[in-house]
């Protein structure tokens, strides 16, 4: 599951399953199934970075059904 943050969801999608980000090209393709929009990039990030804790992970894991 990869989380992150970006301006324009759809063109990161696309270089996600183009292979051109390094740390995602072995796990190609991708499909989104999530995403939040916050009015400002320091929100973002707050939340990205909590996604990744134990708790957003298991947040996630609960919404996504997993």
């Amino acid at each position: 599951m990869y989380k992150g943050y970006t301006d324009d969801l759809e063109k990161r999608v696309k270089e996600h399953n183009s292979g051109k980000t390094k740390s995602t090209k072995g796990y190609i393709p991708w499909r989104l199934v999530y995403f939040e929009k916050f009015l400002s990039r320091e929100e973002s990030i707050l939340r990205e970075k909590y996604f990744k804790t134990g708790s957003g992970r298991d947040f996630l894991k609960g919404k996504l059904g997993k």
